[in-house]
């Protein structure tokens, strides 16, 4: 069991020295508290030899020392051993962000939010009572039996082998009880997990929810997985139920034992009122600790289930990650920008061919558009080029450097990419912008925002860029959270611009408008578009064409428009829908 503990190993030995520390503090809590029966019992004996103010003042100050040694080591011991538990609870949850933060868009593709969610938080939580709580009852409860039993066999062997006797079946019924605690709190965590993650769907699509008016059935959805929750925990407090009393109805079995032999020997004066009295109260201070196994049973069992649904996430490998040769040679001169695809072929896992032999050659500083119809490979193409997704070794190159070759962090800090989902985090349009460039002035995020043809109606809102643009971006508008990340991708003046069909929400008259402004931002550095339009492709330095993963034309707008190919139609046909539109 102990080896599922296993992938904390690393966060005990970095805290060693304050779990070496609190077990001090344990085992000086217990050794004096062990000895407050003694004085109790030697009170007692002494007080039938005669009473007087000077023996009750002098045992009534030896009781509150004791008392107040043992307050002492008992704050020292919690502070610090559940201390130590939130310390490895921080660095674990560091740890798993870091290493969430490490993944690639595909490992959200196939872990729900709402399950790392449940993870991160609900798991962690159990982890953190396994390591404090858990451990610091545990610790308690056997050096405080350890430390007594001497002392209780010295007052009466007899006594303490049947006071004793029933704690057997206690053993058993805990190891009986914690199999099964742990495979049940194993299922109510992967049910809130599902519950997590049908929130944070419902949440984050609350717009669509509405728009189909499916409320009630989310809600009943909702409902049943709750019921299904709500079905499985009830089936863990059962077991504790069952648990908790049984552990008590054998302590108490126990106290009854220790009543009657141990009466049974004062009558017959094989042992005084006095350490009948404080062995009675060494059984009393066993009680809570050995009624506290049942729950700190459960708190092991949840932790270590926890442990292993953390240590999942913790073992995720980045399936794109620099190779480890590399670190140590890093680029020292920067990225210009010439982009090199060699017989580049790429799929899917278990999927066909999205890309076909495609060649390209993309100069430093000039522009390409790609264009073509849907589901043709368009995003998957320039995905490859900061290694959002990763292409066969040797197809692409950028200044003639293998891709691999170059460290992510030099790669992607050289590239402004805007990709077809927009997505806009919680904050203020100017935090938005300035993502990605944490130093950015406030005259170069106006400027970025000028160039996206945004700035104008960033000034309009009532706190300008400081305006709050809600969760997901979903206060502004399609168009205006296009613009946003244009201006985030444009402030980083990166030596790549990739704007991934970043023009499609904005009508063609602010479209002539962001591309007068990207014409500036553009010279002298290389620009990919893609697009479905000819209006935001024709002015490009070369234009490829690509249909069903392969690039079936390519050359400049008067080049392409001669060949009477696929060009040509879109070209004659978005021609067709302007004329219509003025006319009408």
């Amino acid at each position: 069991m102990f080896e599922r503990l296993h992938p904390l190993a690393p966060y005990l030995r970095r805290y060693w020295k304050s779990l070496a520390w609190g077990g001090v503090a344990v085992l000086f809590y217990n050794v004096i508290a062990v000895l407050l029966p003694q004085v109790v019992g030697h009170a007692i004996d002494d007080m039938r030899h005669g009473v007087t103010q000077q023996k009750i003042l002098f045992h009534a100050l030896r009781i509150l020392v004791i008392a107040t040694l043992s307050a002492i080591f008992l704050y020292i011991t919690r502070q610090v051993i559940i201390g130590a538990s939130r310390e490895i609870e921080f660095d674990l949850r560091n740890d798993l962000f870091a290493n969430l933060e490490r993944q690639p868009p595909a490992f959200y593709h196939s872990h729900r939010t709402g399950d790392i969610m449940a993870r991160t938080t609900n798991d962690l939580a159990a982890v953190r009572q396994l390591l404090g709580p858990a451990i610091m009852y545990s610790a308690n409860t056997i050096v405080f039996t350890a430390a007594a039993l001497p002392f209780m066999i010295h007052i009466s062997p007899k006594l303490t082998l049947w006071a004793f006797g029933p704690l057997p079946i206690a053993s058993v019924l805990v190891q009986y009880f914690g199999a099964r605690i742990h495979t049940r709190f194993e299922r109510i965590q992967a049910m809130f997990s599902d519950i997590s993650s049908k929130a944070q769907e419902n949440f984050a699509g609350a717009r669509l929810i509405r728009a189909f008016a499916q409320e009630e059935a989310e809600i009943a959805s909702f409902e049943t997985a709750n019921q299904e929750y709500i079905r499985r925990s009830l089936h863990l407090v059962r077991l504790m139920a069952m648990l908790w009393p049984t552990l008590e109805f054998v302590l108490g079995l126990s106290m009854m034992i220790t009543l009657l032999v141990g009466g049974h020997e004062v009558i017959h004066h094989r042992i005084s009122v006095g350490d009948f009295t404080a062995f009675s109260i060494y059984m009393v201070r066993l009680t809570w600790p050995m009624i506290a196994i049942g729950w700190v049973v459960n708190l092991f069992q949840r932790g270590t289930a926890s442990v292993v649904r953390i240590d999942e996430l913790l073992k995720q490998k980045p399936a794109i990650a620099d190779d480890p040769t590399l670190l140590s040679d890093h680029r020292s001169q920067p990225i210009q920008g010439a982009i090199t695809l060699r017989n580049l072929t790429f799929a899917y896992p278990d999927g066909p061919n999205v890309l076909t032999n495609i060649d390209l050659d993309i100069p430093a500083g000039t522009s390409l558009a790609i264009v073509g119809p849907t589901g043709s490979g368009k995003s998957t193409l320039v995905n490859l080029i900061p290694r959002m997704l990763d292409a066969a070794p040797g197809t692409v190159l950028i200044d003639g450097t293998l891709i691999r070759q170059i460290p992510l962090q030099t790669l992607r800090e050289s590239i402004g990419f805007v990709p077809q989902e927009t997505f806009l985090f919680s904050d203020t349009i100017r935090q938005n912008i300035a993502f990605g460039t944490p130093h950015a002035t406030p005259q170069e995020i106006e400027s970025a925002a000028t160039v996206a043809h945004i700035a104008t109606e960033i000034l309009e809102f009532p706190r300008g860029f400081d305006t709050l643009v809600g969760e997901r971006g979903l206060t502004l508008s399609g168009g205006q959270k296009q613009r946003t990340a244009i201006a985030r991708a444009v402030i980083r003046n990166p030596r790549i611009l990739i704007l991934d069909d970043a023009l499609a929400s904005v009508d063609t008259y602010t479209e002539e408008q962001i591309l007068a402004g990207l014409r500036r931002v553009m010279q002298g550095r290389t620009t990919i578009l893609i697009s479905h339009r000819i209006s935001t492709a024709r002015n490009a330095d070369q234009i490829a064409v690509l249909v069903a993963g392969r690039i079936v034309e390519r050359g400049t707008h008067d080049e392409l428009i001669t060949r009477n190919g696929y060009y040509t139609s879109l070209f004659e046909k978005q021609r067709l829908e302007e004329e219509i539109a003025v006319t009408a």
